[in-house]
């Protein structure tokens, strides 16, 4: 009698036992468990996310943040919203178990969105990308043109769009906010060439543009401020000068001078270049969105800018417009 009392005191003390362990691993599981992400309920959260990625990737949040994108207007036009384009490619293209899914759960969306999901694939960089598009084309009846001109080789990818253009040189900054990858920022580090231009206004501005925003972001970005320094020695003689500039101005916080030499740079090439350069009506047009675009990049790393007003999405206020405009 006495061994079953003792059999059933041993049952009671093994299933407490196990009831406590079970309760325990819930509490740790409860424990480790992070809290849920804010919502992305105002453009400056989809920006500090944009800015922290990298260091923590959560490409689960896209679907999330591309809605938000959506709701608030950064896709208005298209133009200006290179450096979201760019990040959702790189996001896909870094993920590419996860690439199909991220995107279907993107839908729907109104045909005219859907361009940034088109271009966001084709700047992917994924090997596969041709045939990861065509598994959302029925999905994108609207959008049948540009697919097929990005399916049969008509309109260039990432790595082949000419850096003449600003929507290119933030699409590259936002691959680069997606993946810390060093091949955008090589492409950026060419266009430094054009920071000393004497014949083409478009192209001096871009370069400047790139330059002060390579200065802005590395002053606040170590491991990109340590590519550009490992990279400065392999630089032709025309990249190397502004680079060192760049690395200079990003350590002692010299920024200001930047702009200064840009602006200086500019005016000279009004006065003294030839008739075609002369001809500024290119501020009024790309000239507002390239440096929109700088203004951009700047914000999602954090900076004030210099204290130049910019608005979420790609789009220049006048006053930073007149601000970054040479005097007539």
């Amino acid at each position: 009698m006495r061994s079953v009392h003792m059999r059933r005191l041993w049952g009671f003390i093994s299933a407490a036992l196990a009831a406590l362990s079970v309760l325990t691993i819930a509490q740790s599981a409860d424990a480790k468990r992070k809290p849920e992400p804010p919502p992305f309920s105002r453009p400056e959260m989809i920006l500090s996310w944009i800015n922290d990625y990298r260091l923590n990737p959560t490409p689960e949040r896209l679907p999330a943040a591309f809605k938000a994108m959506r709701e608030q207007g950064s896709f208005k036009e298209i133009e200006q919203a290179g450096i979201y384009v760019g990040f959702i490619a790189g996001v896909i293209g870094s993920n590419p178990d996860k690439a199909e899914k991220l995107i279907a759960d993107m839908f729907p969306m109104p045909p005219y969105d859907q361009v940034v999901v088109i271009k966001a694939i084709a700047y992917s960089g994924l090997a596969d990308w041709k045939e990861l598009m065509g598994k959302f084309v029925e999905r994108m009846p609207a959008r049948k043109v540009i697919i097929e001109r990005y399916l049969y080789g008509k309109l260039q990818v990432l790595r082949d769009l000419p850096l003449d253009s600003p929507i290119a040189v933030d699409a590259n900054w936002g691959y680069y906010f997606a993946t810390g990858s060093s091949e955008p920022i090589q492409r950026l580090v060419r266009t430094l060439a054009w920071s000393r231009e004497k014949n083409n206004v478009e192209k001096l501005t871009i370069g400047s543009m790139v330059k002060w925003t390579l200065a802005q972001n590395a002053s606040k970005d170590h491991d990109l401020l340590s590519y550009l320094k490992t990279s400065l020695p392999h630089q032709p003689e025309k990249v190397e000068k502004p680079l060192a500039e760049v690395i200079e101005g990003a350590e002692t916080f010299e920024l200001a001078q930047i702009r200064k030499d840009a602006l200086a740079s500019i005016e000279e090439l009004k006065t003294k270049g030839p008739e075609s350069a002369r001809n500024f009506s290119w501020w009024g047009q790309a000239g507002q969105t390239a440096f929109a675009l700088g203004c951009v990049a700047a914000g999602v790393m954090g900076q004030a800018y210099m204290g130049v007003p910019c608005v979420v999405g790609g789009a220049l206020s006048n006053v930073a417009l007149k601000y970054l405009t040479p005097a007539e």
